[in-house]
């Protein structure tokens, strides 16, 4: 048969590396033969239980092993859950990183702080261009969600389109007036598409996520029931879209708008320079002027809508921040919901607040904030347009993969033909099958100051039961020789009880431990290791009898 495609041998590995049964941390690694692509690199948020660590980024290992093989990161957002940990893979995997103007702009803010600006290959590119990587092509499409220059992408490979929605939403009157591509998906569902990856942030929601110029029309009207007081908004320092419409209200009603939040200053600067941010002349105010104007002169934009302890909000709450305190009668609008597991600490944020007289407004009472994801009848009509082969949803919790799940089973697809997978597993697609057929390594690097995964379970353990149990130093000094104690033993005890009203139980525990140590003398017992163990059953049996408690138990024998 002329001129008929062979069929490609080679099958197409997808293999998502974060961000499934998880919010953050978002990893997609597409490998076709000898070609491997990165669809972002983002980090996340650490838990409650992760004690004194910073942030989270994805296992890379699997990478580092392939390194050769790798093309490039392609990036559809600036979010930190999408560009977050590319300062601290860029150090293992130096390789091009593709995105989009604004996306790029702020990444450069993160590389410039990490000394890689230098050494980092960017590639600006522009929705609708095509790149080639290996054998894969990789198409930019425009989309709507809560940052500008998000787009999709349409990854062509031998086997077939892969698209991957990226966080998206449908958005019929977007604040830049770029409505979403729809046509392009279209046409890629009437071509073909073999696997559709899609954003199910918002899967449990029903119907549509409402327009951001619905909150820009509610800032209006809280400014014009707000004609004499001071107005704060606080709102994440990437929602361009969200900060034009305070500037935009601002300008309308004649106050002057201040910025504070170094993420914040940094957005808004790079924003405007890139002129995806219009502020009129003579709006921006420094915030050191703030003293010059009267409160109805006056909007301030912070960052802390998710009650960061360190966030200007917070500091502001607590009366901590330099330049700006509470004022009673202060409006103060919390444009943002909480990130699951924020809650208590938006809602202590509000308390103080509220406590120092400030009239504050936050999502349960008025619409300042929609979702930049899409709800269940705009992620039907991305399948509805793609008609995809094969389907796998992306970004969420396993709560919202299913719900995703179920959308794409009411539409008539086949049970068999979608795919909810976990981060390491690798899904391999030829034109007509696709299974998943093995793991890879993946999981969670933490990240604790400046050491990267240094910080293991075995240290957040360590650290969980120095914080609940304190812990129990007890100082032996010996000779090793003759098996003989010279002095000691004395114990120094942190986070455990308060020791000048325990004098007795201290004073106990010493001879039961000296008690033991005399044993070991009369067994002319030498070993360090032995004399350890004997010292810390002894100390843990006694405190446990006595306190019902196990404080960690580190015995210190020096020699003489």
């Amino acid at each position: 048969m002329a001129g008929r495609k062979s069929k490609p041998k080679t099958r197409l590995k997808v293999i998502p590396l974060g961000g499934l049964d998880e919010i953050g941390k978002n990893m997609t690694v597409l490998e076709y033969g000898n070609d491997i692509i990165i669809i972002d690199c983002g980090l996340a948020f650490p838990e409650d239980d992760m004690l004194g660590i910073d942030l989270v980024i994805p296992d890379i290992s699997y990478l580092t092993k392939n390194i050769d093989k790798i093309r490039g990161i392609i990036l559809t957002h600036g979010h930190e859950d999408h560009i977050g940990a590319l300062p601290y893979v860029l150090k293992q995997l130096n390789v091009p990183v593709f995105g989009t103007l604004l996306t790029l702009g702020l990444l450069e803010n993160k590389l410039r702080e990490h000394k890689m600006l230098d050494k980092t290959k960017q590639h600006t590119v522009v929705p609708g261009e095509k790149v080639k990587l290996g054998e894969m092509v990789v198409e930019f499409i425009h989309t709507n969600h809560s940052i500008a220059d998000a787009v999709a992408l349409a990854v062509h490979t031998p086997v077939g389109v892969v698209v991957h929605t990226g966080d998206f939403k449908v958005d019929y009157t977007p604040i830049d007036g770029d409505i979403i591509d729809l046509q392009r998906f279209a046409e890629l569902g009437k071509e073909g598409v073999l696997l559709l990856m899609s954003d199910s942030t918002n899967a449990e929601r029903k119907g549509f996520t409402m327009s951001e110029k619905n909150v820009g029309k509610v800032f209006e009207r809280i400014f014009e029931e707000t004609p004499k007081n001071r107005i704060m908004v606080a709102t994440f320092s990437s929602n361009i879209h969200r900060i034009q419409q305070i500037i935009n209200a601002a300008y309308m009603y004649g106050r002057k708008v201040a910025i504070i939040g170094r993420s914040m200053l940094n957005a808004v600067k790079t924003a405007s320079e890139l002129e995806y941010l219009w502020i009129p002349p003579r709006t921006l105010v420094d915030i050191t002027e703030i003293k010059n104007y009267r409160d109805e002169q006056l909007v301030i934009i912070t960052t802390g809508s998710q009650g960061e302890t360190m966030s200007a909000l917070s500091r502001i709450a607590m009366n901590e921040h330099r330049q700006v305190s509470v004022k009673p009668d202060d409006k103060i609008i919390i444009s943002a919901s909480a990130i699951p597991g924020n809650e208590k600490n938006v809602i202590r944020v509000v308390n103080e607040l509220l406590k120092k007289g400030a009239d504050v407004v936050y999502g349960g009472i008025e619409d300042i904030h929609v979702s930049g994801h899409a709800r269940q009848e705009e992620l039907k009509l991305m399948l509805a347009l793609t008609k995809p082969k094969f389907f796998m949803p992306v970004h969420g919790e396993f709560m919202h993969l299913s719900s995703h799940r179920d959308l794409a089973l009411s539409m008539g697809m086949n049970k068999k033909d979608i795919f909810v997978m976990k981060i390491g597993e690798v899904l391999e697609i030829s034109r007509n099958e696709a299974r998943v057929t093995g793991t890879v390594p993946a999981g969670q690097v933490m990240i604790d100051g400046l050491g990267v995964g240094d910080v293991g379970n075995i240290v957040l353990r360590d650290r969980k039961h120095l914080s609940q149990d304190g812990l129990m130093v007890v100082v032996v000094s010996m000779d090793m020789e003759q098996g003989l104690i010279v002095a000691g033993p004395d114990i120094i005890s942190r986070g455990f009880v308060y020791v000048r009203e325990s004098e007795s139980l201290m004073e106990e525990a010493r001879e039961m431990v000296l008690k033991a140590l005399q044993e070991c003398e009369e067994k002319n017992i030498t070993s360090w290791n032995y004399i350890k163990s004997v010292i810390k059953d002894t100390l843990k049996n006694f405190i446990w009898q006595k306190t019902k408690r196990s404080p960690m138990i580190l015995p210190i024998i020096m020699e003489v």
